[in-house]
């Protein structure tokens, strides 16, 4: 499963909103209590990208909730290449409804095998204990260039994709790794998110939309830190796993501030990890992904 810039090649005169196809993709037929059925996003590399089925996975566990209670965790592991032309059986395992929690495991399914196994908590609203670490001083997002703008003028399938396709805007702080390695190699990174349009939806559809959006960049710490960009030759990666925690409400068509950073690298894989803020400095959401990053003579 790739962890990888999702994307597709624009086609027609005027493409479709990429926000509208997004959650369209992203609504799942019913087959059963428990089993959901979904399509895939066209992509350039041919292969399914891991953050949409995330995503499906997470909101078909979520609709098999029938209590008022939203998802605080997940975990996930991508186990094989998903198939752009063959729908995404979604099959919802009913773990445990407690008093307060919720757990479910989700298996999504092609050819009969698992291409991705995910198991989410859900929990009622409920008072306890409040703090949080604080968000760092950064320019604010209108002050950051964003991607569109540093790729409108490269003519390339990946630079058309964020100019004309990509659903969420991109400003990275210290400049971005699509077409170059950064000046210095740090493994520390900031990134201002957000949808390209307003989105009306519940609260687990924009949980589920962060987990979506921040597969695009769970990795670029490694690369930052590696003196690596998206354009390194040879370059080979993937997402292993991916753990999540939501710890308060979080629309993603409002600025989110990601503060990544990356602790280690070895024997083929590099951890990033995350912590994501809204532009108020509430923090909203922690996360951390595997990855396996192969570049040619490493």
């Amino acid at each position: 499963m790739t962890g990888a810039i999702p994307g597709e090649e624009p086609s027609g005169n005027e493409p479709r909103d990429p926000v509208t196809t997004l959650l369209d993709t992203l609504d799942l037929d019913r087959e059963g209590p428990d089993v959901f059925t979904g399509g895939s996003l066209p992509q350039l590399n041919g292969r399914i990208y891991g953050g949409q089925v995330l995503a499906q996975a997470i909101l078909a566990a979520g609709r098999t909730i029938e209590h008022d209670r939203l998802p605080h965790s997940m975990h996930g592991y991508f186990l094989r290449p998903g198939a752009l032309d063959v729908p995404i059986r979604f099959e919802v395992e009913r773990m445990r409804d407690g008093r307060s929690f919720s757990a479910r495991r989700t298996h999504a399914i092609q050819h009969g095998k698992p291409i991705l196994s995910l198991a989410a908590s859900f929990q009622e609203n409920q008072p306890g204990i409040e703090f949080a670490h604080e968000a760092p001083e950064v320019p604010a997002p209108e002050e950051v260039p964003s991607a569109h703008e540093q790729l409108s003028a490269v003519d390339h399938p990946v630079a058309r994709f964020w100019v004309s396709q990509a659903a969420f805007d991109l400003r990275h702080v210290a400049g971005s790794l699509f077409l170059s390695p950064a000046e210095r190699a740090e493994g520390r990174q900031l990134v201002w998110l957000r949808a390209r349009r307003p989105i009306e939806g519940d609260q687990l559809l924009h949980r589920a939309l962060l987990a979506y959006a921040c597969d695009m960049i769970m990795l670029e710490p490694v690369l930052r830190r590696g003196g690596l960009s998206w354009q390194t030759e040879g370059l080979s990666m993937a997402s292993l796993d991916h753990a999540m925690w939501w710890h308060r409400d979080v629309r993603v068509d409002e600025w989110l501030l990601f503060v990544q950073y990356s602790p280690s690298a070895q024997g083929g894989r590099g951890l990033g990890g995350a912590r994501v803020y809204h532009a108020d400095g509430t923090l909203v959401a922690s996360m951390a992904q595997e990855g396996m990053i192969r570049v040619p003579h490493a």
